[in-house]
């Protein structure tokens, strides 16, 4: 199996378990439409394939740093969420235009998953576990790069998916409907705020 065809595996194994990404995805996916959607799950790709070449290429100094400043780290999307949160709270589904000011454009919609999925400081040792167990860590410099490009295709394709099913159901939902999805979705954007919140402080 070739490098990159291991990577796109380990990117989809990452990226697709439902967590605030994928909810903040989804909600912009329905908000604004598939691009949005689209244009996010490109920012929590791009962090996955930076942890994925920190880890590939033995940045031990780098890792060794972010893992201990994860409490702090963790703090900081702890509140993010809990900020975002609040702030679909505020915001009317049925009205883009409402949106909260961060998800006003394409590149806020990239810069908030990529910065949330990047203060998840667990995802590099999520990758380090991977990576050792099927032996890349001695890998060539060619093949670790083949691999990271995979990990972010792999990502990318996950993201890419799910705007696309979700855009396709959006052509089905009244605003009211929309309404309580995006009512449901901040309460579930607060609870893993809240969550990581806990974990920081009860740790």
């Amino acid at each position: 199996m070739s490098m990159v065809i291991k990577g796109m595996i380990i990117g989809l194994s990452i990226a697709a378990p439902v967590g605030p990404i994928g909810i903040l995805c989804m909600k912009r996916t329905i908000n604004q439409g598939r691009l949005y959607g689209a244009i996010a799950g490109m920012g929590a790709a791009t962090a996955d394939g930076i942890y994925g070449l920190i880890a590939a290429f033995g940045f031990d100094a780098i890792t060794s740093g972010l893992v201990a400043q994860q409490l702090w780290i963790r703090l900081i999307g702890g509140l993010f969420l809990c900020y975002l949160g609040y702030q679909s709270f505020r915001s009317s589904a049925a009205d883009a235009s409402a949106e909260p000011r961060m998800s006003r454009n394409a590149a806020a919609a990239y810069i908030t998953t990529f910065l949330l999925t990047i203060t998840n400081p667990m995802t590099i040792l999520s990758f380090l576990g991977i990576f050792a167990g099927l032996n890349i860590m001695q890998s060539s410099t060619a093949e670790s790069v083949s691999l990271v490009l995979g990990v972010f295709i792999g990502s990318m394709i996950w993201w890419l998916f799910l705007s696309v099913i979700i855009g396709a159901i959006r052509q089905t939902l009244n605003a009211s409907a929309m309404r309580v999805i995006n009512q449901i979705s901040a309460s579930v954007l607060l609870a893993f705020g809240v969550y990581s919140l806990y974990q920081v402080f009860s740790s």
